[in-house]
């Protein structure tokens, strides 16, 4: 089943009466990238997910949210739906905003799971550049051939290439400006590395061991920060460890959520 916030945020939702599941995309996702989730989750929760605003099926938001403003986005869909306190899942640029709903919601996170995320680009000024630059790069190109050049690094080199056709299709039907270059500025604008110590829910902390985006090591600062966080590695997989090896990740989703 899909509906449409009165936000005009997209949200796909699937399963029963279960404590529900919000998951949170990557900068270059929409709901879909968890297609290889709803199943496994739903059999015994509520899931929803949204495609963020700006992208895929939701609306544009009118100006630049910021980071603060994409987990008041997150919050209100979770109080409109009637979701809360939900498990919340995000991948990547995902698990920044739960991260921040986390921080700045706290009554509304019953669980936190973080995988293959980071605590911000904005940790170092080369970062944030490179992130910034992003947007230019998808005005240049077109979303198709920034999707094609992106695809590759966001899975193991061992990944079929039918995957990687999948992951970039999939990415280039989700993009568009300006949703990307707000949510590219909103990773530029954060560095959550002071704070994580005031996560106060219980926390999943996942890492493909071939991650060459945000890497083993920055979850494992993040789980080292999150107090009492657990360390997942998943093995033979890359930035998007939940599309790579769905399996593996779905097994330890459902351990760490019952």
């Amino acid at each position: 089943m899909t509906v449409r916030t009165g936000g005009g945020t997209h949200v796909t939702e699937h399963g029963g009466p279960g404590d529900p599941v919000l998951l949170l995309h990557g900068i270059g996702g929409s709901a879909d990238s968890f297609a290889g989730q709803f199943a496994a989750l739903a059999a015994r929760h509520r899931v929803l997910a949204w495609d963020a605003p700006g992208y895929a099926r939701s609306a544009d938001p009118p100006d630049a949210p910021g980071m603060a403003g994409y987990a008041a986005a997150a919050a209100a869909l979770l109080r409109e739906r009637g979701a809360a306190p939900a498990h919340v899942v995000g991948v990547s640029w995902g698990g920044v905003i739960a991260t921040r709903l986390a921080l700045d919601h706290p009554g509304l996170v019953r669980t936190l799971v973080l995988a293959d995320s980071t605590r911000g680009s904005g940790r170092t000024e080369e970062k944030a550049a490179a992130m910034r630059r992003r947007a230019g790069e998808l005005a240049a190109i077109g979303p198709e051939a920034f999707a094609r050049a992106r695809a590759p690094k966001l899975l193991s080199a061992e990944a079929p290439e039918e995957l990687v056709d999948r992951v970039a299709t999939a990415m280039a039907r989700s993009i568009r400006l300006p949703g990307y270059a707000y949510a590219a500025a909103s990773m530029a604008e954060t560095d959550h590395d002071g704070v994580l110590g005031r996560i106060s829910v219980p926390a999943l902390v996942v890492a493909g061991d071939r991650d060459v985006v945000t890497g083993v090591a920055e979850s494992q600062a993040i789980a080292a920060a999150v107090p009492g966080a657990r360390l997942e590695v998943i093995a033979r997989a890359g930035h998007l460890c939940n599309v790579e090896r769905p399996e593996a990740f779905n097994r330890l989703l459902l351990e760490f959520l019952t």
